[in-house]
């Protein structure tokens, strides 16, 4: 008897460059351009409900989307983990974590095959079942960061400080470079079922060399 084997698109199988940098580290990878369904946001997100809606908009955008991709394409793939584009007027407040002065873009990467119609019947799927507040700023952008420096964080979030000071006023300036888009993280865990010590996060810079 044969074995079925999966034939599912894995995202973190197809760029394992991206998903699976080393946690000794950081090291300048090149980031394709990507689609991925994005909503925006302020303020700090263990406070906002704004935050909490986004998440659980996009997660339920990104199960109808992949429904429809099986069903009608042929083509099935697995759920992508929750990202996000950080930003704020001075970089220094990732470091001091002042959450509440934060502006994100939560985002969940697509495959290639998926469309701006297939996103849009997933969000009228979705809005069907019961409104959600995120779904009218949802929206499919693509985006490319080119040259980015990443490592992976072993721990609390609020224990990346030191890493993100170590990156922006260290390994940055001593290898030449600069920002060049919005901190980017990766969340590799389910916070709501890993221990905070525990949690894998990518941590993400898109850079540039420095005039």
């Amino acid at each position: 008897m044969t074995t079925p084997t999966s034939d599912k698109y894995d995202l973190k199988r197809a760029h394992r460059d991206l998903y699976a940098p080393s946690a000794k580290d950081f090291a300048v990878v090149d980031v394709p351009a990507m689609n991925y369904l994005a909503v925006d946001g302020s303020g700090d997100p263990n406070r906002s409900t704004a935050y909490a809606d986004a998440v659980e908009t996009l997660f339920g955008v990104a199960y109808a989307v992949k429904f429809r991709s099986k069903r009608g394409l042929g083509r099935d793939f697995v759920v992508g983990p929750l990202e996000g584009l950080w930003r704020a007027e001075d970089p220094a407040a990732f470091v001091t974590r002042d959450k509440a002065s934060w502006s994100w873009t939560m985002l969940i990467a697509q495959p290639e095959w998926i469309t701006e119609a297939l996103v849009g019947e997933a969000v009228a799927a979705v809005r069907a079942k019961g409104e959600k507040s995120a779904l009218d700023r949802l929206r499919l952008e693509r985006l490319h960061e080119g040259a980015s420096a990443q490592i992976l964080h072993v721990g609390s979030y609020d224990d990346e400080a030191p890493t993100l000071a170590r990156l922006h006023d260290e390994w940055m300036p001593q290898h030449g470079l600069t920002f060049n888009g919005d901190h980017h993280e990766i969340y590799l865990s389910d916070a709501r079922r890993t221990a905070p010590a525990k949690l894998r996060t990518v941590l993400r810079q898109p850079v540039r060399p420095a005039a």
